[in-house]
């Protein structure tokens, strides 16, 4: 049994930090709220989100777990406006998702799970953490974007570097000292190289988070995690580095 009522912009984000990684994806629903754990297809990164029943305006359910196709639910949310409630009831019965906004109702089949594994998220020790504001990051990718389409984050005992480079000496950095920063956690030097197209739809997604911790070593999987729902969620993401050719 799943039945709840949640305001439009809360499920767009929900929705907006799973679509950046997967068509499709199983949710977890308990009586506390409700989790996703997704790779893409490619393997390349991973998404752990969990939303609790305080970010909805209603919410009753039992233990569950269906397939959501994402992109049927993300054209219904089109339809809504930020401060619309959405309706949400799964029936049993005829294994649908059922979706209301407003006058319009939208009956969405689900997608069978029995395929759909449920990654573990790995145990890194990561030894550099460094937390920035969502704001400075976006500013650093939008530069990077015209530049290359990998991009190189560094972390130092001074500071932070997000730099991109290109073809014929084209560079972008974004450098943010340490009195720039949230927070920084950092003995020695560490760089990783990552898909910009990646690391930029994973930025993009945070709607409502001021701040974005980030964790990192040299040539491993880059750690994201932000608040969502307005502190009511979080939303962790992992990124597989780009190994450099020496």
């Amino acid at each position: 049994m799943f039945e709840a009522t949640v305001r439009a912009d809360v499920l767009k984000e929900f929705v907006g930090v799973i679509s950046t990684l997967t068509d499709e994806a199983k949710f977890i629903i308990n009586p506390k709220g409700i989790a996703v754990k997704a790779v893409d297809p490619a393997h390349v990164a991973m998404v752990d989100l969990t939303m609790n029943a305080k970010a909805f305006e209603s919410y009753s359910a039992s233990d569950a777990g269906i397939g959501v196709d994402i992109e049927k639910l993300a054209e219904v949310l089109r339809l809504a406006k930020s401060d619309d409630k959405i309706s949400l009831k799964f029936d049993e019965e005829k294994n649908k998702l059922v979706v209301q906004v407003e006058n319009i109702t939208r009956r969405m089949s689900l997608v069978d799970t029995a395929g759909m594994s449920e990654p573990k998220v790995p145990d890194l020790n990561l030894p550099v953490k460094v937390v920035a504001k969502t704001a400075e990051l976006e500013r650093g990718i939008r530069a990077s974007e015209a530049v290359s389409d990998h991009v190189a984050l560094i972390a130092s005992p001074e500071g932070f570097e997000l730099v991109s480079k290109g073809e014929a000496d084209d560079y972008v950095s974004l450098n943010l000292s340490k009195k720039l920063l949230v927070e920084l956690n950092c003995k020695e030097r560490v760089k990783s190289l990552f898909s910009l197209d990646y690391f930029s739809k994973m930025i993009k997604a945070v709607v409502t988070s001021e701040n974005i911790v980030m964790n990192i070593g040299t040539d491993y999987p880059v750690k994201m995690e932000f608040d969502i729902a307005k502190g009511n969620g979080h939303a962790t993401y992992l990124l597989a580095p780009r190994i450099e050719s020496e």
